[in-house]
């Protein structure tokens, strides 16, 4: 009776509503401290505000979209603070270990939760996109898809470094070195055209890079064809598959 009932509750486990769950947690965060979802917003208009004073008239529709991709890219950073604080201070990641839970529903509940507050975000810059240029519907089939991947990839990447931390003291620097220096080198808020040569080769390697192109390419802002469009299309999900496989491979579940 003992081990049917440990089975019974290991199956519950297994299949609870794990994603849910996750939610709550994110929505808990904005709930207790709605600050934190005036934050997500207030880090890309910022960029979008000094933009909009310095730079032509003609980009802005493009670095609004870019404002979508960066506050995206932004959830891998707070993947990375909540995934250490949890492991490194609440010791809470042991728990999720010990438990039934496997790793990936774990991993992917965390980016779950923080997707979350930045939902706002993201609304409302695709409310001032709508505002500031005609989007057709195939535009935000384009953007969703993109979001998505970029999503996936960066949460990946901060969840992964944030396994290989050692100290609490290491989250805000690394967090933000990472994160910043990924999102200045991808074209999110300026045409890749204008960078230098050597800026342009590193950006290549970049999911970001191949979602802010193909975003732009989709909205009209840059001179593209279809074959182009699906190349961009291409390397965008080829270069996200690699990145989230080094991101799993370099993750570690259980501590040495």
């Amino acid at each position: 009776m003992a081990g049917e009932a440990g089975t019974a509750i290991d199956a519950t486990a297994r299949h609870g509503r794990v994603f849910p769950a996750f939610a709550l947690v994110g929505w808990r965060w904005i709930a207790r401290n709605p600050i934190s979802a005036i934050v997500p917003i207030l880090m890309p208009f910022f960029f979008l505000y000094f933009l909009r004073l310095i730079s032509p008239p003609q980009l802005f529709p493009l670095q609004v979209a870019g404002a979508m991709l960066f506050t995206t890219q932004n959830v891998g950073n707070w993947c990375l603070g909540d995934a250490a604080n949890w492991r490194l201070e609440q010791r809470l990641q042991d728990v999720f270990v010990a438990s039934p839970l496997d790793k990936l529903r774990y991993l992917i509940g965390i980016a779950f939760s923080n997707f979350v507050p930045a939902a706002p975000a993201l609304v409302m810059e695709a409310i001032l996109l709508a505002y500031v240029m005609p989007v057709p519907p195939f535009a935000w089939i384009v953007i969703g898809v993109s979001v998505f991947v970029i999503w996936v990839t960066y949460s990946a990447i901060g969840l992964a470094i944030s396994s290989r931390l050692k100290s609490p003291r290491e989250i805000w620097p690394i967090g933000n070195l990472v994160f910043t220096t990924l999102g200045i080198l991808s074209p999110l808020y300026f045409p890749i055209d204008i960078l230098p040569d050597a800026w342009q080769a590193a950006a290549r390697f970049l999911p970001t890079t191949y979602a802010a192109l193909f975003v732009q390419g989709a909205l009209g802002l840059r001179t593209t064809t279809p074959l182009e469009m699906a190349g961009d299309a291409g390397l965008l999900f080829l270069s996200a598959a690699i990145g989230i496989a080094i991101a799993l491979w370099l993750y570690r579940w259980r501590e040495a």
